[in-house]
């Protein structure tokens, strides 16, 4: 057990919206974020898990903390010492420990150092077969998979994204310029994992290409585009697909788009309201899916089908169920020029260690 000494650095008062705690969860990778009133008084703390339960609940990224946040957390008396503290979270099984004093003001945190992930046996397929033509010139002669950001490939980050979360054995579905990316990172000796490589000789499509896997799957299946840059809890992920029994579980990320002029709604002819530049949200596909063996074997043989008409299907098989896991974490889509250049500001921010 450790003392955050830095705890106001994840602290945010109501009021804030659930988009700054989630900048602070990125930015510091603690895994939560201390509320208070005005005064320092502990209002509640919140977690990755609690955003996501708000978002799907209908909240929104500029929704306040408070429509997220765990009200009755467990707190230990400044009056302990480390001991009880231990105490109280060996009781609670919690790993954070907020410490406040007889007024209930914060005035300092707890917390159990972060244990290693535990090997995890999902294999990870990671889709790096496209052409990358909205990239382009930087494409002409390298495979997007391998473009540079913070000074290593994409695909370096992700792949070491996943090793540090317990991942050990993957599939790179491979066509343009494939030859650079296994050239690159061989069978995977140099990171102590095991990558094996899906050949596509013509273009199959997102889901097309895992029928291709010449294994037998007995593990869900993490399914992932290979221009993404993010810091998502894949464990959390697997966790929501089993807990939930779905049998494929798509990642989303909320998408707000804002109209620059008065919208005027009408029925029968007659104005009802005019809505000045609404703002309207949504959940995009993030391009990360968790199949079920079940979900693979279905998939037709070497035949072009895509993830989004595999979804399609699914919603409307009554007897299948379709999870939706919201992305809380930094995610950043590199499929354009700017995408790309914004790639090289953030990498600093998201990926740099810090120490606590």
């Amino acid at each position: 057990m450790k003392l955050y000494s830095d705890f106001k650095q994840i602290t945010l008062c109501i009021g804030a919206s659930i988009r700054e705690a989630m900048a602070l969860l990125d930015r510091y990778a603690m895994q939560i974020v201390l509320v208070t009133d005005q005064n320092g008084v502990l209002q509640g703390v919140m977690t990755d898990g609690d955003i996501r339960r708000a978002l799907l609940s209908g909240s929104t990224l500029d929704s306040p903390v408070e429509e997220a946040i765990n009200l009755r957390p467990a707190t230990g008396s400044d009056q302990l010492n480390m001991m009880g503290w231990v105490q109280i979270m060996k009781r609670a099984r919690c790993r954070h420990l907020p410490i406040i004093d007889r007024d209930g003001k914060l005035v300092q945190l707890v917390y159990d150092k972060v244990m290693p992930y535990s090997n995890q046996p999902n294999s990870v397929v990671l889709m790096l077969g496209g052409q990358g033509m909205r990239l382009r010139p930087l494409t002409e002669d390298t495979p997007k998979p391998l473009l540079k950001v913070g000074g290593k490939p994409i695909l370096e980050t992700i792949l070491e994204r996943f090793i540090e979360q317990g991942f050990s054995h993957f599939y790179f579905c491979i066509n343009y310029l494939g030859h650079q990316i296994q050239d690159y990172f061989g069978h995977g000796e140099k990171w102590g994992v095991e990558i094996d490589y899906i050949k596509e000789e013509q273009r199959l499509g997102t889901a097309g290409a895992l029928s291709l896997i010449d294994k037998e799957v007995t593990d869900d299946l993490i399914v992932m585009n290979g221009d993404l840059l993010t810091k998502v809890d894949f464990t959390a992920l697997l966790e929501s697909h089993r807990s939930n029994e779905s049998d494929i579980t798509v990642c989303v990320r909320e998408y707000s788009q804002q109209v620059p002029y008065g919208v005027v709604e009408i029925e029968d002819e007659t104005v009802q309201q005019i809505v000045e530049k609404p703002i309207y949200r949504y959940f995009v596909n993030a391009g990360i899916y968790v199949l079920s063996p079940k979900q693979i074997a279905a998939i037709p043989y070497n035949e072009f089908y895509d993830m989004p008409t595999l979804l399609d299907e699914l919603t409307l098989d009554p007897a299948a169920k379709v999870g939706a896991f919201p992305i809380t974490e930094y995610w950043k889509d590199i499929g354009h020029l700017p995408d790309f250049e914004q790639a090289q500001v953030d990498y600093e921010v998201h990926f740099t260690p810090l120490n606590h």
